[in-house]
C-alpha cells in the first residue's frame, strides 16, 4: 500500500515537472515567434511606405515608382530613382556561384572525414571545421579584401582584364563560399554518420567497392540531411552583408554577370550609408529588406520542395 502511494506521488511529481517544462518551452516558442512576426511586420510596414508616401526633396514632392524599383538598373541616380532589379539578379547570381563553389567541396570533405580519413585525423578536421563555423563574418571579409582580391587581380591581369582592386563578383562568391562551407559540411557530416551501417555492409557484401558504396549508398542515404545543410547555407549567403561589402565593390548600375566586374547585393545596398540616410533614401532600404525576406522565403520553399522530390 505504501509502495503504491510512493509510486503515485512520484508519478504525480513527474507529471507536474513535465507540464511545467512543456509550458515553459511553449512560452519561449511563442515569445520568439512573436518577436519574429513583429520584426517582419515592422520591415514590411516601413518597406511599403515609399510607394504610397510623398517625400519633400529639394522643394519638390516625389514618390517612388514600384515598377522602376523592381525592374530598374540604377540605384540612387536621382531623388526618387531607386532601381533594385539588377541588385536582385546579382544577389541570386552570386549565391548560385557560391553554392557551386562550396557544395561539392563540402560534401566531399564530409565524406572524407566520416568514411575515408583515419579517426584521429577525421576528428581533428571536424574540430577545424567547427572553428571555421564560429569565425565572425568580418574576418572572412577582411581575408577576402587582403588576400583574395590580390589573387583575382593576378588572374584578371593574365587575361588582360582590369578590376577595381580585385573587388568583383568572383571574389564575393569565393568569400561567401568560404562562409557557407563549414555550415554545409557540418550538417553533411551528421547526415553521413546517421546512415545505417547495415546498408553499408550490405553494399560491400554484394561486391561493391568502398568508393561505389560511399557515393551510391552513403551519399544517397544522407541526401536529405545534405539538402538541409544546403538550405542553411543559402540562407546565410543571402543574408550576409558585412563580409560581402568588403569585396563586392558596391556597383550602382547593373546587372552584370562578368566574374571580374564589381557588383552589389541586397544586403550590401541596405548596409551602405544606412546611418546617414533619411526620408525616402532611408525608407527604401526597408523596401529592399522586404524583397530579401520574399527571396529567402521563396528559396526555402523551392529547396524544400526539391528536397522532398529528391528524398523520394
Amino acid at each position: 500500500m505504501e509502495k503504491n502511494i510512493v509510486k503515485r506521488s512520484s508519478l504525480k511529481r513527474k507529471t507536474i515537472i513535465d507540464k511545467f517544462f512543456k509550458g515553459f518551452f511553449m512560452s519561449v516558442c511563442i515569445l520568439c515567434s512573436a518577436i519574429i512576426v513583429m520584426i517582419v511586420a515592422f520591415i514590411v510596414i516601413k518597406g511599403v511606405q515609399p510607394f504610397f508616401k510623398e517625400y519633400l526633396i529639394n522643394g519638390k514632392i516625389y514618390q517612388l515608382s514600384f515598377i522602376e524599383f523592381i525592374f530598374g538598373n540604377k540605384w540612387n541616380f536621382a531623388p526618387n530613382h531607386y532601381g533594385a532589379g539588377y541588385i536582385i539578379l546579382n544577389t541570386i547570381y552570386i549565391t548560385i556561384l557560391a553554392l557551386l563553389i562550396a557544395v561539392p567541396i563540402s560534401i566531399l570533405t564530409a565524406l572524407f572525414i566520416v568514411r575515408i580519413a583515419p579517426k584521429k585525423i577525421g576528428k581533428g578536421l571536424q574540430i577545424v571545421i567547427e572553428l571555421l563555423a564560429s569565425v565572425p563574418s568580418i574576418i572572412y571579409g577582411l581575408f577576402g579584401q587582403a588576400y583574395l582580391t590580390k589573387i583575382v587581380i593576378n588572374i584578371s591581369g593574365a587575361f588582360g582584364i582590369q578590376t577595381l582592386g580585385g573587388q568583383s563578383i568572383i571574389t564575393t562568391a569565393l568569400v561567401l563560399g568560404m562562409m557557407i562551407f563549414p555550415t554545409i559540411t557540418m550538417v553533411s557530416i551528421n547526415s553521413i554518420q546517421a546512415v545505417k551501417n547495415e546498408l553499408i555492409l550490405g553494399s560491400l557484401a554484394l561486391g561493391a567497392s568502398k568508393t561505389q558504396t560511399n557515393f551510391k549508398v552513403v551519399l544517397k542515404g544522407a541526401k536529405n540531411g545534405i539538402f538541409s545543410g544546403i538550405i542553411l547555407g543559402v540562407g546565410r549567403a543571402l543574408g550576409e552583408a558585412t563580409a560581402v561589402s568588403k569585396v563586392c565593390g558596391n556597383a550602382q548600375v547593373g546587372p552584370t554577370f562578368s566574374l571580374f566586374d564589381t557588383t552589389s547585393t541586397i544586403t550590401t545596398t541596405i548596409l551602405s550609408g544606412f546611418n546617414e540616410a533619411s526620408g525616402m533614401a532611408y525608407d527604401v532600404k526597408f523596401s529592399l529588406g522586404v524583397v530579401l525576406i520574399l527571396i529567402i522565403v521563396s528559396t526555402n520553399l523551392v529547396l524544400n520542395y526539391v528536397k522532398k522530390k529528391v528524398g523520394n
